[in-house]
């Protein structure tokens, strides 16, 4: 039987609908997978419905043993749900697993998951949890594990829980919703929402969704009780992380990983120029991701070089609760003094495509086309003179991350130059970041999501933990609940042109580009390839 009649078996109708949209040149590739698998189509399945195989696995044959050594920030670990940074869900990735995983070429691999099925309407989904997994102290994995972070993720109460913007389908009140899960058996669970949610397993991917233990208490590091390979041996804020491969521990995925003994994660700070140096004097193997004039430098010395294009960003934002950008026709006038493709050019040599101040990106299913945001600088100086601001001395914040400085200072010189007053502060990554959600003007960078709802929800929706604009806009949040309920993509986007509209007519941020992410890895380490939404999966890494 051809892959092709196997995905025609027995799959979700709108799988088969996203299949057309595919093969019409209506949805791209990418966004077919993760629409298709997200609904419980197996990868294999989703290729075959638009005619191709999967793609093979690679022939080499893994060689277990060694170590690696990767550049990247070490911050403070804290409970998973309130991971706000890749970096913390990355150290961690070794024993602390996901339901499902999110793949570069878009599709979603099950993990704790075997399979799962969604009804018609994305209102119930079927969870049919692996069997034969066990916890590194013993303990089976079941279904009411499952069901225990279901109800931690839907926790209001939990400062800084993102998780909760992603249940609200089985949220009531702050909490998991009475009878939102239901343990069908020990391997089975099913959610029952109260209105469609197109994005709920493609929400089990993103990191702050990692599975932890009933008895987990918080620290990831001093309680690492999970069902992955490795194990930690330390970690040191702003310096370094160790992991081992867990003797100890038997997983359920032997044999199709834990290739490395043992992997150590190096803070070399901000600066690309201590990277290259540790590069050069062999202290480091690969970075976890290479950025500005620095390409071509890592390149020069020998290591190879990996592309991902994607949805991430660097997000110019106003916060709303701190005047005057609570008023709206300062936020619109400082939008039009910046010229996006510029900022592209100059503040990310030219790698990525210029956005459009609503943060949603084309290769999003639901995008929806919009004319070039206005720019005209005499008409910005116009409208802050006329809101009572003409003198007021502007101050955009910064860390001191290389191209976050290079796009933040070429944005203030072209306010500048509309002739508006405004300094610039840079700030130490690590000073910075113990704040980013209180700076009155900003940049902050924000990682992919795979469905445009998903990004507006987490950083858009009025109230959520990570909504550093503070916006707050009644007819968003209606029009938001209504685009997260359409499961076709067509008619999603006419939902999203509102949402993209507002967020113009607010000015809710300077969103100058989308990114281009690029990793740097010494030869002969392998699965290691930049992956778009800044993963390091170590557990299926191996050197020859």
């Amino acid at each position: 039987m051809t892959d092709f009649q196997t995905a025609k078996r027995a799959v979700h109708p709108a799988a088969r609908m996203y299949a057309r949209e595919c093969l019409e040149g209506k949805l791209d590739r990418r966004e077919f997978l993760t629409r298709a698998t997200a609904l419980g189509v197996s990868a294999t399945a989703a290729y075959g419905l638009i005619g191709l195989a999967a793609p093979a696995a690679r022939a080499d044959t893994p060689q277990e043993g060694g170590e690696l050594r990767i550049q990247m920030d070490i911050r403070a670990q804290r409970d998973p749900r309130t991971w706000d940074w890749s970096e913390l869900a990355n150290v961690c990735r070794g024993w602390l697993e996901y339901m499902v995983q999110y793949e570069r070429d878009g599709s979603l691999t099950p993990i704790l998951l075997e399979s799962w099925e969604a009804n018609e309407d994305a209102t119930e989904y079927t969870l049919n949890i692996r069997q034969g997994v066990t916890w590194n102290n013993g303990d089976p994995f079941t279904a009411e594990d499952v069901a225990h972070n279901f109800e931690r993720w839907a926790d209001a109460s939990v400062e800084g829980n993102s998780m909760v913007s992603r249940m609200v389908a089985i949220s009531e009140d702050g909490r998991l919703r009475d009878g939102a899960v239901e343990v069908v058996d020990e391997h089975t669970l099913r959610l029952h929402l109260d209105r469609p949610d197109i994005a709920m397993i493609v929400n089990l991917a993103d990191y702050p969704a990692a599975v932890v233990h009933p008895s987990f208490d918080g620290d990831p590091i001093g309680n690492p009780i999970g069902t992955g390979p490795y194990r930690p041996v330390s970690h040191q804020t702003g310096i370094g992380a160790v992991v081992e491969r867990n003797p100890d521990h038997t997983w359920w995925n032997e044999g199709n990983g834990a290739w490395l003994d043992r992997i150590e994660f190096i803070d070399l700070g901000t600066d690309p120029s201590a990277w290259v140096a540790s590069a050069e004097g062999d202290e480091i193997d690969m970075l976890y991701e290479t950025t500005g004039d620095f390409l071509d430098i890592f390149t020069a010395i020998g290591m190879e070089q990996t592309e991902a294009v994607t949805a991430a960003t660097l997000a110019v934002r106003f916060n709303q609760e701190s005047p005057p950008y609570d008023n709206r026709d300062v936020r619109r006038a400082l939008q039009m003094a910046v010229d996006n493709e510029t900022v592209l050019e100059l503040g990310y040599n030219d790698q990525g495509v210029v956005a459009e101040n609503h943060h949603v990106c084309p290769i999003h299913p639901e995008y929806a086309e919009m004319d070039p945001p206005e720019y005209d600088p005499d008409a910005a100086r116009e409208m802050l003179e006329e809101a009572g601001f003409g003198d007021y001395e502007f101050e955009l914040i910064s860390s001191d991350e290389s191209f976050h400085t290079a796009t933040c200072d070429n944005v203030a010189a072209q306010i500048r130059a509309a002739g508006i007053t405004i300094n610039r502060t840079i700030l130490p990554g690590a000073t910075f970041w113990n704040d980013w959600l209180t700076y009155p003007f900003s940049a902050t960078s924000w990682a992919m999501r795979p469905l445009g709802v998903q990004v507006l929800n987490l950083a858009y929706r009025s109230g959520e933990a990570w909504n550093e604009t503070a916006f707050s806009n009644e007819e968003f949040d209606e029009t938001l609940a209504e685009a997260n309920g359409i499961a076709d993509a067509d008619e999603r986007r006419e939902v999203m042109a509102r949402l993209q509209q507002i967020m113009r007519e607010e000015g809710v941020l300077i969103q100058p580009y989308w990114r281009s992410l690029f990793r740097h890895a010494r030869p002969g380490i392998h699965n290691a390839e930049m992956h778009p939404t800044f993963e390091v999966h170590y557990q299926y890494y191996w050197k020859s």
